[in-house]
């Protein structure tokens, strides 16, 4: 009976960390330059496409009110709070990462191709924002 409740609560406990291995969920994002917090995000699933947030700045000195004055498209002068910087990604077939979508980058208002790629039991998100064969990766680290 023992080893019984012993198995049932190991299948649960891999069952949650399963379940975490998404990049849906809220983030703790990082800047490239300094390695210092920079804003949480919040990533949502809408009908099989992910689409990401901003929810909060967290730089020192941010200005909450900030908006997107680099961007080019429907963002443009959009308040950063609010702003929608992931679009369109998808789960690839048989596999744990998520692709096809965009990330927009506010600073520089450039959008890039976009793989999101749960790590570390879905503890972390590897975020690549590439142009063709050229791009960089950060981890993101999630919110409880």
């Amino acid at each position: 009976m023992r080893n019984a409740i012993l198995s049932l609560l190991a299948f649960a406990a891999g069952a949650a960390s399963a379940q975490s291995a998404t990049p849906v969920g809220t983030w703790q994002t990082v800047d490239d330059k300094t390695g210092e917090p920079k804003s949480i995000v919040v990533i949502a699933d809408q009908g099989g496409t992910l689409s990401g947030r901003v929810q909060q700045l967290l730089r020192k000195g941010a200005d909450p009110a900030a908006r997107c004055t680099e961007c080019t498209d429907d963002r443009k002068d959009q308040p950063l709070v609010g702003l929608e910087i992931i679009r369109g990604a998808k789960k690839a077939e048989g596999r744990d990462v998520w692709e096809d979508g965009r990330i927009l980058d506010p600073e520089n208002g450039k959008t890039y191709a976009l793989r999101l790629t749960p790590a570390d039991g879905g503890r972390k998100l590897d975020v690549r924002g590439s142009i063709g064969p050229f791009g960089r990766t950060q981890t993101w680290t999630r919110v409880p």
